[in-house]
């Protein structure tokens, strides 16, 4: 079991999952019927160990409720980040109307989510029935986000204890965006996942100097957003683009999502420094 084979698994379960294309039972609209929702996958692989993983406890980056690989799994060796990138008609669909997200992207947003948690499911299958334990912190029952009010005492909004994006970025995935999602080598317009495992994987051992070391600034992202959440000065304000999807959602249950931060922008679909 190597990188090669989670790659190989990777792109075997993407072509042959029934998840990855909009169903007629969910499609918003009938052009998107059949539609796929992600092409292949890239992989970012550390050490279960990785110090980085540490400096995520501190209360200026998320906080000590963020867990450490080794809270998740004592046995964990390695830390796993993969990255869908949406497709070409996905995001296209949401350049349309820059005021509101597009059907397509809606569908995208719930639909891809619900694959990439079927996903999870099969990758960790797939590593333990190779005889090596695996976890996939977000469809863990552990797992918890606080977007509005918290149950567990944290009173840090708009957080979790598994962050798929810092985690993707000790990974070396990629860096971060002034729009806060991360820029990988195939752009900032998908989604993340990843897992924790016993199995031990060659870490890509790449290091960033800077946490936007692949944003170019260009300000694109600002000018996009419909509701002015990104700025130069502060990034992004959570809590303005998290009322924008709450109004989203009121008006397509149980549909949301907004990512014009993502698409007809440099970091849509590849990394602008490369």
């Amino acid at each position: 079991m190597d990188r090669q084979a989670l790659i190989e698994n990777s792109h075997r379960y993407l072509s042959l999952s029934k998840y990855n294309c909009i169903s007629k039972e969910k499609a918003l609209s009938d052009e998107l019927v059949s539609i796929k929702i992600f092409s292949e996958p890239i992989v970012a692989i550390t050490d279960a160990c990785n110090p980085r993983f540490k400096n995520l406890k501190s209360n200026e980056i998320i906080g000590e409720h963020f867990m450490l690989p080794t809270e998740w799994l004592s046995e964990a060796n390695s830390v796993v980040s993969f990255f869908f990138p949406f497709t070409e008609a996905i995001r296209d669909s949401n350049k349309v109307n820059m005021s509101y997200p597009s059907k397509g992207w809606l569908n995208g947003r719930i639909e891809g989510q619900f694959f990439i948690n079927s996903f999870s499911d099969f990758i960790v299958d797939f590593i333990c029935n190779s005889g090596f334990k695996t976890v996939s912190p977000s469809i863990d029952k552990r797992f918890f986000s606080n977007a509005d009010n918290d149950s567990r005492g944290i009173n840090k909004l708009y957080t979790s204890n598994w962050s798929e994006r810092h985690v993707a970025y000790v990974c070396g995935m990629g860096t971060f965006g002034l729009s806060a999602g991360i820029i990988t080598e195939k752009g900032m317009a998908g989604r993340l996942t990843s897992i924790i495992t016993e199995l031990s994987l060659l870490p890509d051992d790449k290091e960033y100097q800077h946490i936007n070391e692949n944003c170019i600034m260009c300000g694109k992202c600002i000018k996009n957003c419909p509701v002015n959440a990104i700025s130069f000065k502060n990034g992004k304000n959570h809590e303005v683009c998290s009322k924008f999807l709450n109004l989203v959602l009121s008006d397509n249950h149980p549909w949301y999502g907004c990512g014009k931060c993502q698409v007809d922008v440099p970091c849509e679909d590849r990394n602008p420094k490369s």
